[in-house]
């Protein structure tokens, strides 16, 4: 039986209309990168941003200095601070009754993201969500020292609850590194959804338990 249950946050539970990948794709244009929104996502979708720009730049130019990172990702935070501002953050269709079900049944509900604290903190915030209310933990690309596919957001979550056993563990997000960090972990289950960065074929590709296109189906497979 499923204890625990790590979910993504931004096209997963959290819908923010993919402002975090269009200001990523603008601070890139802003710095002479000419790079397609689906290419940001396609490469960079899930990851922790510095590595994502490190990842892109890569893949366009080659070789890359770290200045060039560091130039995009000062801009990238930057724009997406004022961008933030006036969004609409919603939860995902689903993801408030299913949190509700998942917690009638003790199973953890636990959110991990390619993000920052800060900028975590305040989607969680602008939803309305409470830790210990509505979720019982948020682990962040900065609490941990490797990014996804790593699966060290997981185990900072099984470590926290001490849970030692990954089969017990469950792992939902909308792109392939999530189902990679997913398998990396060893848990039981790996779902992909298709609300978010990465289409059902795309997921299919990284070989999840299942693709499910809205987080309301998770429920005939975690329950």
């Amino acid at each position: 039986m499923i204890k625990m249950v790590v979910f993504d946050m931004a096209g997963t539970t959290v819908d923010e209309d993919n402002v975090v990948y269009k200001t990523l794709t603008d601070a890139l244009d802003k710095h002479g990168y000419d790079i397609s929104l689906e290419t940001v996502l396609k490469i960079g979708a899930g990851q922790e941003k510095r590595k994502a720009i490190a990842d892109l730049l890569e893949n366009k130019q080659g070789k890359v200095k770290e200045e060039q990172i560091v130039e995009v990702f000062k801009s990238f935070k930057s724009m997406l601070k004022s961008a933030y501002k006036f969004l609409d953050v919603r939860a995902q269709p689903g993801a408030d009754s299913l949190f509700e079900e998942l917690r009638e049944r003790d199973i953890r509900i636990v959110l991990n993201t390619g993000y920052d604290r800060n900028t975590a903190e305040g989607m969680i915030e602008k939803i309305g969500w409470r830790i210990e209310d509505d979720i019982d933990l948020l682990v962040t690309a900065s609490d941990v020292k490797g990014s996804r596919p790593a699966p060290d957001m997981i185990l900072f979550a099984m470590d926290h609850f001490s849970m030692e056993d990954p089969t017990l563990v469950a792992k939902v997000g909308d792109s392939v590194i999530d189902i990679e960090e997913g398998k990396n972990a060893g848990c039981l289950f790996n779902i992909g959804v298709t609300t978010g960065a990465h289409t059902r074929e795309q997921l299919l590709k990284a070989h999840p338990f299942a693709v499910i296109d809205q987080l309301g189906d998770c429920s005939s497979i975690l329950l």
